[in-house]
């Protein structure tokens, strides 16, 4: 899943992958609901993260 992308994702690609807006993106971060952190002011998501977040909203 992603194989395009690298290993840690930017709060963009994020935005790009999901098909949300930024504001989004930066809320699901934040919330805790998408495992990330702050390197510096950007925000750093690793892939696997990701891929846990859109595998655990997909059975709801």
């Amino acid at each position: 899943m992603f194989e395009q992308y690298d290993d840690i994702l930017t709060i963009e690609e994020v935005a790009e992958i999901l098909k949300i807006g930024m504001t989004q993106a930066y809320r699901i971060v934040r919330s805790g609901d998408l495992k990330g952190y702050k390197e510096g002011k950007d925000w750093k998501i690793p892939k696997r993260a990701l891929s846990e977040y859109v595998i655990s909203r997909s059975h709801l």
